[in-house]
This record gives structure tokens, sequence and C-alpha cells, in this order.
């Protein structure tokens, strides 16, 4: 694309602006933005749109290239290798992914490979889970099959985030919908919300539920910053709501019938039947 429209550049992204922003064919000192998107002009005008030429995508507003988050998990150590990619594995609900082959003997961590990451990454780019695999799976032509890799549900925890389940009331409570937000099996009490798959959108979905079921205050700041544990720990707990004592409801009794109304009914019955009477 071109035009008035095109910006400068990527901010202190220099590499990446020199490889998008191309000298402008048709105006002699203008540039064109080289999108990545795939489309064909048909004979009645109409541009039809065919996709992506690289492995671009879109994410919550944010633009990623995946090829610079593999690049980054390449980067770690204790990685032999590294793919990414965008997930929809619950209708709206997408998460970006890495799957891991690890080094022979080695070994990494979530929160280890996150600062490694957020070291080379802006935040929306640091993928929501990592799964790891003892092997990429293959097509026959010997590239990564990116269909046949699993969702991330029921993947290891590292060792160092060894699973705590929570204890409180307000802890059980606040994990269970965590877990029904996430859909995931199970939520400790050391988890951090965004580092177990949460992100911005649902995090405004605690926040709501949060105040609707437990009648608390989050901000989804709260949420980025601390864990399960220091989460619960900031609410404020819930006295039951007192008993309004009410008056007493005067007891009727039952008074048994005397014989004497019966005698009457009686008398009455009969005295139609008395000739002369």
């Amino acid at each position: 694309i071109g035009g008035d429209g095109v910006t400068l550049g990527y901010l202190h992204r220099p590499e990446l602006t020199q490889e998008r922003f191309l000298p402008n064919p048709f105006r002699q000192g203008e540039r064109m933005y080289r999108t990545g998107d795939l489309a064909r002009w048909l004979a009645d005008g109409t541009v039809e749109y065919l996709g992506r030429n690289d492995s671009q995508v879109k994410l919550r507003g944010f633009r990623i290239e995946l090829g610079e988050v593999e690049a980054a998990l390449a980067s770690h150590p204790s990685l032999a290798q590294a793919v990414a990619l965008v997930r929809e594995d619950r209708p709206g609900d997408r998460r970006l992914v890495a799957y891991l082959v690890t080094k022979p003997g080695q070994a990494y961590t979530d929160t280890e490979l996150r600062k490694h990451l957020r070291s080379q990454l802006p935040q929306y780019m640091v993928p929501q889970h990592f799964v790891e695999l003892e092997a990429l799976p293959l097509t026959p032509n010997g590239k990564v099959d990116r269909k046949a890799l699993p969702p991330p549900a029921g993947a290891a925890r590292p060792t160092e985030d060894a699973f705590v389940a929570p204890r409180t009331e307000m802890e059980k409570q606040l994990a269970r919908i965590w877990r029904e937000v996430l859909g995931i099996a199970q939520v400790g009490v050391h988890d951090n919300f965004f580092n177990i798959g949460g992100h911005s959108l649902l995090s405004f979905q605690v926040v709501m539920r949060v105040q609707k079921e437990l009648g608390q205050v989050l901000h989804p700041r709260t949420l980025l910053l601390n864990t399960l544990e220091q989460v619960a720990s900031q609410f404020t707990p819930v006295a039951p709501a007192a008993t309004v004592p009410q008056p007493a409801t005067p007891t009727k009794i039952a008074v048994p019938e005397t014989s004497v109304p019966l005698a009457q009914r009686l008398f009455n019955k009969l005295k139609g039947k008395i000739p002369g009477r």
C-alpha cells in the first residue's frame, strides 16, 4: 500500500522497517508498505483476498510475526526446536501457543522462559501456553505438520511451578472462576492468571464475575501482577448477612370443641322432626 497514510516505520525496529517499507516505484521519493497479504485483481475490477505470504497473524488487535516468536524461543539455550501458532480451541478465544523440543539433558521452566522472551519481545508476543513435545510432527515431505500439533490442555507443568491447591474458601472460589474462564482443569495458589493462558479480554470476564459472584472489586492490573493467593488475600472477607429478628407470630391454639355446641346442633336437627314443633 502507498499514499499519505503510510507511516514512517516501526518504532525502535529498524530491521523490520527496512524489510517492510520499500521505495515506491510509481512515485519518486515515496515509500510503500509491504503488507504480506496476497490478492488478485479480477477482470471486473474486484480485488480478491487470498491470504498471507508469510507467518504474520493478528491477535487481539496486534500483528504478530510468528517467525520472530520462534526465533526468540530458539535462542534459549535449553531448546532445540520451537514452533509458534495461534489456536482457537474455544470459539472466540484465540491464543498464542508455543511447541517446544528441548535439547538432550536440558530443561526449562515457564517462569524462566517467559523472562527470556520478554527481554526480546513485547508482552503481546509472549505465548500464553508452552507445550513440550518429544518431537515435532512432520508431514510426508518433512515440514512441520502444524495441524497435528495438540491443544495445550493437559500440558505438563514444570517442576519449579509445582501445583499447590487452593486452601481458603476465597482461594477456592477464585480458582473456580479462573478455571471456568480459562477452560483448564486446575489452578494453583502460585499461578498468575496471565501465565496460565489469560489475556486482557479474559481478565475483564474475571473482573465482572468476581464482582457479581463474590461481591469483590478487582482491577485487571491486580491479576497481571499477582498470583491467585495474593489476589485472594486482598479481598475483604464477606461477613454473613445479619439475621433480623422477626416478631413472633402468635400461635393459634386449637380449642377442643365443647359438648354444648354439639348438643345444640343435635337439638336443632331433631327439633324439626318432633311432631307439633
